[in-house]
């Protein structure tokens, strides 16, 4: 049996994150929607379809951990502030 310490949210959709946020990945044009970054961010945060040749984040979940950044293979995510430039 799992015991959890302290509250915490058991439905991932319960608490829109992203409220914390102070900087946010922002997405270059060398993207080969490999699905490395999505792998390692929490769970529906970020989508890519290499397919469909699409990459989405889902702002009101993304915490700005910056863990997308480090782990993307072709250094295509980058850290900038929140507010401070446009993401596609």
């Amino acid at each position: 049996m799992r015991r959890l310490l302290g509250p915490v949210a058991d439905v991932f959709e319960a608490t829109r994150t992203g409220a914390w946020r102070i900087e946010r990945p922002q997405a270059g044009s060398r993207c080969n929607w490999c699905g490395t970054c999505a792998v390692y961010c929490p769970p529906g945060v970020i989508r890519t379809d290499k397919k469909a040749r699409s990459f989405v984040i889902d702002w009101d979940y993304c915490k700005g951990c910056g863990i997308c950044a480090r782990v993307c293979p072709r250094n295509n995510l980058t850290m900038v502030p929140e507010g401070g430039a446009e993401v596609g």
